[in-house]
C-alpha cells in the first residue's frame, strides 16, 4: 500500500519536475523571445504564406474570437461529413460503417470542442482515415484552439493599457509547432517503445488457453494516445480506453500518461505569471488550484481504498480495496489519482469504469468538473479561474467599500456581469439537461428511482440518476469521460449533449477573453495604499471560498440525489 502511495507522490513530482521549467519557456514563446525552438520559424512562415496570415497583424479581442470561432466551424463541417462518409474512404482494413448523422454530429462536435465524449468504440466506430486524420487532427487544433485564446488574456495584462492583443494565429500555430508535436513525439516513442501499436495493419486473431479465436484490434494508435494526453482530449483509440492493456500496457506507460495529461495546464498557469511579470500572482493561482485538487484527490484514494462497505458488512476482507471495475495492473490508488486528474482537468480518459466507482468518489469526480478550474483543460483552465478570480476581485471590492481594481485596471458593471452570466451557464445547462433527461426517460416525470431501467440506464435508482447526471456534467466541462452504464448512443443523448458541448466550450472562452479585453482597454490605474491587491494569500482564500460557495449552491441538491443518496442508502 505504501508503495502504491509513493506512486502517486513520484508521479506528481515528476510532473512539476517538467511543467514548472515547460512554463517558463511557453512564456517566452509567446512574448515572442528567443527560444532553442526558433529554428522552426522558417516552418511557422512556410505556414503563414500558404494560409494568407500576416501572422505580424495586430487584433484586438472581438477580431480574435472571430478567427477562433470561425476556424472552429470549417473543421466542424468537415469532419461531420468524414464521419458519416467513413465507410467509402480508404484506411478501413476492419470494415467499419459510416456513422448515422446523430451520432456523426456528437463526435464530431466533441471533438471540436476538446471534449472527446466517445458515444462509439474506436475499434469498431472509425476507421484509421478518420481516427487520423479527423479526431487526431482535431485533438491538435482543439488543444491549440485553447491556449491560443489563454494567450489572449496574457496579452491583456501584459501592457498597462492596450487594444493590441497579439495574432490568433501566431499564437495558435506556434502552441503546435512549439509544443503539442515535440511533446507528442517524444511520448508516442515511449508508448510505441512499450507496446503500443503503430501499424496499419487490421485485426490480428490468435488463439487463448481455452481454444477460443480471438480477434484483436489494432492500428497506429501511439501518436494518437499521446496527443489525447498532452492535449486534455482524452478520446481512446480504444473503447475501454487507457483501461485497453494496448492503449496502457504497464504501470510506466500508465505514469506517463498521467504526467502528459496534466503538464501543460499547471504550466499555463506558471506562464501567465511569468509574462505578466507577476510572478506571486501564479503562483498563488497554482496554490489555489493544488489545494483544490488535494482536497479532491485524499478523500478519493480513501474511498477506493476502504473498499465497499456492502461488502465490508457481510465479513469479507477487502484488503486490495474496491477492485471493480480497474486493472489489476494499476490497483486503486493510482487509479484514484489518475480519476481525480482525468476529472480537474477536464481530459477525460479513463484507466477504470468509473461506474464502478464507490458512490463518494463519484461526488468528487462530479465535483471536479462542475468546478472545472482546479488546473482545468489546456489553457481554458486559466479562462475558468479568470471568472472566479473576477467575482472574488468584485465581492472583496464591496466588503472594503472601493472601485474593485484587477491589475490596476476597474472591475465595473460590464465585466461583473459578463462572469455572472457564465458563472450560471454550466448550473443551467448540467441541472436543466439533466432535468429533461430524466423527464423523457421516466414517461414525462415518474421519479427516475421508482421504475425499471429501460433503454439508456443499467442502474435504476440514485446510481441511474448519477448516471445522467455525470454525462451532462462531463459534457459541460468538455471532459469526455463518462458513467458507462449509460446507454448514450441513441438520438436524444448525441443531440442534446451536443449541444451542451457547444455551449459549454466557447461562450466559457468567449467571456473571459471578452472581460480581459474590455479591462485593458482601460486606464490604467497606479497602486496606492488602497490597492486590492490579488497575489496575496488572503485574496486567494477569498478566491477558493468564491469557488466553493458557488458550486455548492449550484450542485448540492443534484448531488444529494445522486452519489450522496448512494451512499447513504449503502450504508443503511
Amino acid at each position: 500500500m505504501n508503495t502504491e502511495l509513493l506512486g502517486i507522490v513520484a508521479t506528481y513530482l515528476l510532473t512539476l519536475v517538467i511543467a514548472i521549467p515547460l512554463g517558463k519557456y511557453l512564456a517566452k514563446v509567446f512574448a515572442g523571445e528567443k527560444v532553442w525552438t526558433d529554428f522552426l520559424k522558417p516552418i511557422e512562415s512556410l505556414i503563414y504564406k500558404l494560409s494568407g496570415i500576416n501572422a505580424k497583424e495586430e487584433m484586438n479581442w472581438k477580431q480574435h474570437m472571430k478567427a477562433l470561432l470561425t476556424i472552429n466551424l470549417v473543421w466542424l463541417v468537415y469532419g461531420f461529413f468524414v464521419l458519416m462518409y467513413q465507410d467509402k474512404l480508404p484506411l478501413n482494413p476492419d470494415g467499419n460503417p459510416g456513422m448515422t448523422p446523430d451520432l456523426s454530429f456528437n463526435t464530431i462536435i466533441s471533438f471540436v470542442v476538446n471534449c472527446n465524449l466517445q458515444h462509439y468504440s474506436g475499434e469498431t466506430g472509425v476507421t484509421y482515415l478518420t481516427q487520423h486524420f479527423v479526431l487526431m487532427f482535431l485533438q491538435f487544433v482543439s488543444c491549440a484552439t485553447g491556449i491560443a485564446a489563454a494567450v489572449v488574456l496574457f496579452k491583456a495584462f501584459r501592457d498597462k493599457t492596450t487594444t493590441k492583443l497579439g495574432n490568433f494565429w501566431e499564437f495558435f500555430v506556434k502552441s503546435i509547432t512549439r509544443l503539442l508535436l515535440p511533446l507528442s513525439l517524444v511520448m508516442a516513442i515511449i508508448l510505441a517503445f512499450n507496446g503500443s501499436p503503430t501499424s496499419y495493419e487490421g485485426k490480428d486473431q490468435f488463439i487463448s488457453v481455452q481454444g477460443d479465436t480471438v480477434n484483436v484490434s489494432r492500428g497506429p494508435a501511439a501518436g494518437f494516445i499521446a496527443i489525447k494526453h498532452l492535449g486534455t482530449n482524452g478520446g481512446g483509440w480504444f473503447g475501454a480506453n487507457s483501461s485497453h492493456p494496448l492503449e496502457n500496457p504497464n504501470y510506466i506507460t500508465n505514469s506517463v500518461e498521467l504526467i502528459a495529461q496534466v503538464i501543460i495546464p499547471i504550466a499555463m498557469v506558471i506562464a501567465f505569471g511569468i509574462f505578466i511579470r507577476r510572478k506571486r500572482l501564479g503562483w498563488m493561482i497554482f496554490g489555489v488550484m493544488t489545494i483544490g485538487m488535494l482536497l479532491l484527490l485524499i478523500p478519493t484514494i480513501s474511498s477506493e481504498l476502504g473498499g465497499n462497505p456492502a461488502i465490508a458488512k457481510m465479513g469479507i476482507s477487502q484488503a486490495t480495496g474496491a477492485m471493480e471495475g480497474k486493472e489489476v495492473r494499476f490497483g486503486p490508488a493510482i487509479t484514484g489519482y489518475w480519476s481525480t486528474v482525468t476529472t480537474i482537468i477536464s481530459t477525460g480518459s479513463v484507466n477504470s469504469m468509473h461506474d464502478s466507482g464507490m458512490p463518494l468518489t463519484g461526488l468528487w469526480q462530479l465535483l471536479g468538473m462542475m468546478i472545472n478550474s482546479f488546473y482545468g483543460g489546456c489553457g481554458v483552465g486559466i479562462l475558468n479561474y479568470f471568472i472566479y478570480l473576477i467575482i472574488a476581485v468584485f465581492i472583496s471590492g464591496l466588503m472594503v467599500g472601493r472601485t474593485p481594481e484587477f491589475l490596476g485596471h476597474k472591475v465595473e458593471a460590464r465585466e461583473v456581469k459578463i462572469a455572472a452570466i457564465i458563472t450560471l451557464l454550466s448550473p443551467f445547462l448540467i441541472l436543466a439537461g439533466t432535468a429533461i433527461a430524466s423527464y423523457v426517460f421516466t414517461n414525462h416525470g415518474e421519479a427516475v428511482w421508482a421504475v425499471q431501467p429501460k433503454n439508456w440506464l443499467n442502474n435504476p435508482g440514485f446510481h441511474g440518476f448519477s448516471e445522467m447526471l455525470y454525462e451532462m456534467t462531463s459534457s459541460n466541462a468538455n471532459n469526455g469521460s463518462g458513467f458507462e452504464g449509460l446507454g448514450d448512443n441513441n438520438v436524444f443523448w448525441n443531440v442534446a449533449t451536443g449541444f451542451v458541448l457547444l455551449l459549454g466550450r466557447f461562450l466559457p472562452i468567449i467571456g473571459p477573453v471578452a472581460i480581459a479585453g474590455l479591462l485593458a482597454s482601460k486606464k490604467y490605474i497606479p497602486e496606492s495604499v488602497g490597492t486590492l491587491k490579488t497575489d496575496t494569500l488572503t485574496f486567494s482564500l477569498m478566491t477558493f471560498a468564491v469557488i466553493i460557495v458557488l458550486n455548492a449552491l449550484s450542485y448540492f441538491p443534484a448531488l444529494a440525489l445522486g452519489p450522496l443518496a448512494e451512499y447513504f442508502t449503502m450504508l443503511k
